[in-house]
């Protein structure tokens, strides 16, 4: 499994998909967070960071997930 790297505080688990290896899976609003209080970033610049450098960085099968957790997700419909 490859890993994103100082994220490490963001790893909520893995995920598995059918036909495929299984790949690290993240708290994306937490890398976010980590990217706020570690480089300074706004909220703003963090995501722009995330969506451009980590989230679009494919780097084969092995690529890690990025979680974003919704209110569907904790049971409020």
């Amino acid at each position: 499994m490859y890993k994103a790297d100082g994220f490490d505080d963001a790893i909520i688990g893995y995920t598995r998909i059918a036909g495929r290896e299984d790949v690290l899976a993240y708290d994306y609003w937490k890398c976010i967070e980590i990217l706020k209080e570690r480089d300074g970033m706004s909220a703003e610049d963090a995501i722009e960071y995330m969506e451009y450098n980590v989230i679009s960085a494919y780097v084969g099968k092995l690529t890690p997930a990025f979680i974003y957790e919704t209110d569907t997700a904790r049971g409020n419909i």
